[in-house]
């Protein structure tokens, strides 16, 4: 399970703080090693990801591990009077902060330090939350999606994007190379924190996925739980709901 994989195997910190650390060392060039990483396929998964936000017209959106804050600004794409992006990194919501006021979003787009195991807001607060890549970083997956339903207004919607693994020859050959050998080694290369990009696909590897990950939304207590992988199933969109 993802949750006893840690960025800094050595380090005697909990999970939640090395994942702090590690996104606040990468957070400057984390936004263009996610485009090369990914050959720019992740802006076409957030897409799906509105689509389905925006259907709901939400009036409020959380987007959770919200990083750089790519998703949070997508969502400005819907009805939503206010969007709040959470993340426990300060360095990668610095990043975040910066491209929302480039884009005159600060009136719509909160960033708040937190962090997603204890929600910094009232039960039923939200009409949609999002996760884009961030479940897998949680300390506690239980506790997290627990939180989330606390903070979900009844009937709303919560999306997940996250990376998963390729069922058929010769994609889940291929994909296992590329996360195990390439991914590491372009982090290397281009970061300053050598253990990132390592713990990165070495915790996507490990991560439920697919009807698994579906069944801890269920027995978290979500409904209406379905998932859509995307580009031959190296990532996974997921929805629920609440009663």
């Amino acid at each position: 399970m993802s949750d006893k994989i840690t960025p800094y195997k050595d380090s005697q910190s909990g999970k939640k703080e090395q994942v702090a650390t590690m996104f606040n060392n990468i957070s400057g060039n984390y936004d263009g090693l996610n485009r090369v990483i990914s050959f720019g396929i992740d802006v076409k998964w957030r897409k799906n990801v509105l689509k389905m936000v925006a259907a709901k017209n939400p009036q409020t959106v959380l987007d959770i591990a919200t990083g750089t804050a790519d998703l949070a600004i997508m969502m400005s794409n819907t009805n939503a009077s206010k969007i709040i992006g959470l993340d426990i990194s300060a360095g990668m919501l610095d990043v975040g902060r910066q491209k929302v006021k480039a884009k005159n979003l600060s009136d719509k787009i909160e960033l708040v330090l937190g962090d997603s195991e204890d929600i910094p807001f009232p039960d039923n607060t939200f009409d949609a939350i999002t996760v884009g890549f961030g479940v897998r970083n949680f300390e506690n997956l239980e506790k997290g999606l627990a939180e989330i339903l606390r903070v979900l207004k009844p009937n709303g919607i919560f999306v997940i994007l996250e990376t998963s693994v390729p069922e058929k020859f010769p994609f889940k050959q291929g994909y296992q190379f590329y996360t195990k050998n390439i991914l590491p080694l372009i982090g290397r290369i281009f970061s300053r924190d050598r253990s990132a990009y390592g713990y990165l696909s070495e915790s996507a590897a490990a991560f439920p996925y697919g009807e698994a990950l579906n069944n801890i939304l269920r027995k978290t207590g979500f409904i209406d739980v379905a998932c859509k992988p995307q580009t031959l199933g190296v990532a996974t969109i997921y929805s629920a709901s609440k009663k």
